[in-house]
This record gives C-alpha cells, structure tokens and sequence, in this order.
C-alpha cells in the first residue's frame, strides 16, 4: 500500500515538472488539433452513423438519457469557458513575465478548480437540471431530440478519439520520455530501452481491441449506471493493458506477464486514478503520462525489493 501512495504522490510531482508539461501540452494540442480537423471533414459522416445507432434505442430511453448526456454536455461546456475566461486573464499575466513553467502550473490547477466548482454545482443541483431538461426534450418533437444527441455523440467520438491518441502516442515515445525522467529522478539505474516494437504492436493490438469493444457496446451508453461503469472500465484497461508493458519492458527489460499479475491490483489501481483525468478537460491530456510515471516509480520499487 505504501509503494502505491508513494508512486501516486511521484506521479503528482512529475507532472508538473517543466518538461512534462511541455511534452504533455504538445501531445495533447497536436491530437487534438487533428481529431478537430478529421471532425470537421467528416462531419456529416458522423452525425449520419450517430443517427443511425439512435435508430436502435427506444424513444424513453432516447429521451430520458439524452437529458442526461445534455447535462453533461453543458457542465464540460462550462468548465471550458471558465478555465477559458480565468487562464486568459492569469495566464496572460504570467506569459508576459516569461514565466511559462508557472503559467504551464496555473493552467492545471485552473483546470481542476473549474472542473471542482461545477462539478459541486451540478452534484447539488443534478437534479432539477436534469428535470428541466427532461422537460425540454419532452416538448421538442422527436426529430430534434434525435438531431441534437447525434450532435452530442459526434462530440463523444471525437473526445474519446483524443483520448485513443493520446495514450497510443504516448506509448510510441515512452522509452525516450521515460528515460528522461531516469536520468533526471534515478540517475544510474538498470532500466533499459529495448522492445520498443514489441510495445508499439501491443499498443496496436490493445486500441484495435478497445475500438472493436466500443463500438459493440456503444448502445448500452444509453443505460443509465451501466454507460458509466463500461466507459470507466474501457479506458482503464486500455491506460493498464498498454501502458503496463510500456513501463515493465523499460523497467525489467522484458515483457513478463506472470509478473506483472504479482502487480495486477496496484497497476489497476493506478489506472484508475490516471483514467479520472480523462473526465476533466484539459487535463485528459496529462492521463497518460501521469500512469506512466506512477507506474514508473511502482514497478522500479517492487524491482529493487524483490
């Protein structure tokens, strides 16, 4: 337990180091740059596969759960014009006294005050949006209802792309991006940098997996709970799947998966606290990295005593 709350802590520290904010920052404005352009070429494309699925759900459930996704649609829509209008004027401040490493910390804890400020709104006032919205969707004809989830699904896929790339792109560059942090936190240390290509086919294999899953699934996201627990579960085992191995081979040399089944409970741990930052904006950005490192300082502990 104690290796598990050190590592957390490790994870935590690094990120906001200078260069990991900088290689996260650039990973995440890159990808999703692209996934903003492929959204806007295809977007017709996704909207009409949206609408297609939408075809499959029974109208209440249609109705009941688009509220639903509406309400957090409007709670991502306000956590992101807040840390807009806040990093804009702070930020602004900061760039112009060169200090970007501060401005780079400020944005992070920007992001997270938004995200807990109306996350508190909406935990005490969930309810009565939700009904208000119900009430809406109750008065608009149908038509509109299904256009205006198509729209929100299309969002989904697009955000949860972002989210795919990000941990592929992460994973193709961890050795160089873990051997970094070596240098800097361990000095000398019999970490190592082989099976680089074997990790990046386990990378392709996990996403092609993930993708595969999602689309079965994706008409149990309309089930209350359930939409929950199966997006949750997705992303931490494609974080726990891809990124172990990334980190084992660095750290052992090779890919032991009896090994890591020593480890299963404190990796699934760290991939759940990695995968809550996909659920704040801006921040998603930093998921992988942060279970990289976690991980990192983990393995390399139960390394050393073993």
């Amino acid at each position: 337990m104690q290796d598990f709350l050190d590592a957390i802590i490790f994870g935590f520290r690094e990120i906001l180091k200078k260069d990991v904010i900088k290689i996260a920052m650039l990973s995440g404005v890159i990808v999703s740059t692209l996934w903003i352009v492929l959204g806007v070429l295809f977007f017709d494309s996704i909207i009409s596969m949206s609408s297609a699925i939408l075809e499959l759900v029974p109208f209440s459930m249609v109705r009941a759960n688009g509220a639903w996704m509406l309400s957090t649609f409007l709670w991502l829509q306000l956590v992101l014009m807040t840390f807009a209008l806040l990093f804009s004027f702070i930020g602004t401040i900061q760039a112009n006294k060169n200090d970007i490493k501060k401005s780079a910390s400020t944005a992070i804890y920007i992001g997270l005050t938004s995200t807990l400020f109306w996350g508190a709104v909406w935990f005490f006032n969930g309810d009565a949006i939700y009904a208000q919205l119900l009430k809406l969707f109750t008065w608009l004809p149908f038509e509109t209802i299904e256009k205006s989830l198509s729209y929100l699904i299309g969002f989904y896929i697009i955000y949860t792309g972002i989210i795919i790339s990000l941990i592929f792109v992460s994973s193709a560059f961890s050795v160089k991006f873990l051997d970094e942090i070596k240098k800097r936190e361990f000095g000398y240390d019999r970490m190592y940098e082989e099976h680089e290509y074997k990790n990046l086919k386990q990378a392709l294999k996990d996403t092609s997996i993930f993708i595969l899953i999602s689309i079965v699934s994706f008409p149990l996201l309309f089930i209350p709970v359930v939409n929950f627990i199966i997006l949750v579960t997705l992303w931490i085992w494609l974080m726990k799947d891809t990124l172990s191995y990334d980190v084992a081979a660095f750290v052992f040399g090779e890919i032991d998966k009896e090994k890591l089944k020593e480890y299963k409970k404190g990796l699934w741990a760290i991939t759940f606290v990695g995968s809550l930052f996909n659920f704040i904006p801006i921040l998603n950005v930093f998921a992988p990295y942060f279970t990289q490192l976690t991980m990192l300082y983990y393995l390399k502990e139960k390394r050393d005593i073993s």
